[in-house]
């Protein structure tokens, strides 16, 4: 079941690793049409609902989901091990790496690093 949950005053949007997967904007669309119904910021998503194309950054389906993300003005966690998938793509290491740095995209092992991402500087 999905949750809303506030990190640190940012609404954050939590889907459980069991449902369908993300497979492109349609299914993307959906999720943030929740999300943003709920009042949320940001949407958390396990692994677990990312197909393997999604890794695969030639195919495009990161890029058309994050782009999705960006148009609602929502962001987008990337939640859980993606150590399989970087091992095999230098590409996607440096896209983890880049996404890591923005505002937009992340990806985070744990909520509790999500949470700990959303803490307000002081």
């Amino acid at each position: 079941m999905n949750t809303l949950r506030d990190f640190h005053g940012t609404p954050v949007f939590l889907c459980p690793a069991e449902g369908p997967l993300l497979l492109g904007e349609r299914e993307a669309i959906d999720v943030i049409g929740e999300g943003s119904h709920a009042g949320a910021s940001w949407v958390a998503v396990p692994v677990e609902r990312l197909p393997d194309d999604f890794f695969r950054l030639r195919t495009r389906v990161a890029g058309d989901i994050v782009q999705k993300f960006a148009n609602y003005r929502l962001g987008l966690a990337v939640v859980g091990d993606i150590s399989r998938h970087l091992e095999d793509s230098p590409a996607l290491r440096d896209f983890v790496r880049e996404s890591n740095r923005g505002t937009q995209l992340w990806f985070v092992p744990d909520t509790a690093a999500l949470a700990e991402r959303l803490t307000p500087v002081r």
